[in-house]
């Protein structure tokens, strides 16, 4: 199974971007993993909301096969642990190709997106900003990724 991240904007900040990096080249250790990073819209001060969003969603869209799980991070998503989410995660290695994760942009996700998507999956029930998501969700995967294998890294 290829599991695939896109986001909305490139990471600014250089301290969640080393974290970012040094996750994903842990991750691959396990699974084929890759980031794919909408660029983030210009000119976006004559847009509504709505409109970024539904800008941000067409792009999206194109980054995404017919066939792919899509599992959507997303304040209103499902919540789990994370021997829970190892769990799913290792059903989803039996079932998907090629699984999916999408991070918004600032206003979150268009209409399409929620369509589009099979799941939704929050973090937490806390607000954090779309550049520590990066960070806490690719360390996520890799925690699941080590107790899916029986790895010492996760104490229960």
């Amino acid at each position: 199974m290829k599991t695939i991240l896109i986001l909305v904007g490139k990471t600014q900040s250089k301290i969640f971007k080393v974290g970012i990096d040094d996750y994903v080249s842990r991750i691959e250790h396990y699974m084929p993993f890759n980031i794919t990073t909408i660029p983030e819209l210009k000119n976006t001060k004559s847009l509504s909301e709505d409109q970024q969003k539904q800008k941000e969603g067409e792009l999206i869209l194109k980054e995404i096969q017919p066939s792919d799980t899509v599992i959507l991070l997303d304040e209103h998503g499902a919540e789990y642990r994370s021997v829970e989410y190892a769990n799913w995660l290792k059903q989803k290695q039996n079932t998907a190709r090629r699984l999916v994760f999408i991070i918004g942009g600032p206003y979150g996700f268009s209409s399409d997106i929620y369509a589009r998507a099979n799941e939704k999956i929050s973090l937490s029930r806390m607000t954090f900003s779309h550049q520590m998501v990066r960070l806490i969700f690719t360390e996520q995967l890799y925690r699941a990724c080590t107790i899916i294998k029986g790895e010492p890294y996760h104490h229960e």
